[in-house]
C-alpha cells in the first residue's frame, strides 16, 4: 500500500467513525427509524452522497452501531468466563465486566436497549444475534459443571435460553 492510499484509508476510517459517533449522539433523542442520513452527514460536515462510501443505508449504519456496542465484548466475556475459577466467581466476573461496559458506554447501551424492539428489522436481528452469541458462549464455558442448590444454570430450549436456579445439570 502506498503512503497516499494509507493516508486515504485512515481518513476514510476517521470519517466512518465520525458518522457512527454522530449517529449515536443524534440517537439520544430519537429512534433509528426516524434518523435521516442527511441529518447524520450534516452533523459530520460531509455531503450526503459521501455517506454511501461507508454504509449502504441508515439500517447498515445501525447494524454497525450494534457491532460497535456489543461485538467487542465477546473476547472479553470468553476470557472472563474461562475455566479459571468456580462457576459463581466466573459469573460474577462476567457481570462486573458487563457493568463496567455499561458505565463506560452508556449511549451504546441505550441505543441497543431502545432498538432491540424498535422498527428497524436488520438492527433488531443484529442485536438478537449478538445476544444469542453471548448466551451460547457463556453456556459453552459453563457447560458440564455441576450446579448446586441456589446456583444458576443456563438452560437451552430450542433457540431460547434461560437462567434458572434449579438443581439439575445443564441441558443442551
Amino acid at each position: 500500500m502506498s503512503h497516499t492510499s494509507g493516508i486515504r484509508q485512515a481518513q476514510k476510517q476517521r470519517t466512518r467513525q465520525a458518522l457512527l459517533d454522530a449517529a449515536l449522539e443524534l440517537l439520544e433523542g430519537q429512534s433509528l427509524s426516524s434518523l435521516g442520513l442527511r441529518e447524520v452527514t450534516r452533523a459530520v460536515g460531509i455531503a450526503p452522497t459521501a455517506f454511501y462510501r461507508h454504509f449502504r443505508s441508515v439500517e447498515d449504519l445501525g447494524v454497525a452501531l450494534v457491532e460497535e456496542a456489543l461485538g467487542s465484548l465477546h473476547p472479553m466475556i470468553r476470557t472472563t468466563v474461562s475455566p479459571a475459577g468456580e462457576g459463581e466467581e466466573r459469573i460474577a466476573r462476567a457481570i462486573e465486566l458487563i457493568a463496567g461496559h455499561v458505565d463506560a458506554h452508556p449511549a451504546h447501551v441505550r441505543f441497543v436497549a431502545r432498538e432491540r424492539h424498535g422498527g428497524v428489522r436488520p438492527v433488531r436481528e443484529a442485536i438478537q444475534q449478538q445476544l444469542a452469541r453471548f448466551t451460547a458462549e457463556v453456556g459453552e464455558a459453563l457447560a458440564g459443571e455441576r450446579v448446586g442448590a441456589g446456583q444458576l444454570r443456563l438452560t437451552h430450549v430450542g433457540r431460547r435460553h434461560w437462567l434458572d436456579g434449579t438443581d439439575a445439570a445443564v441441558n443442551r
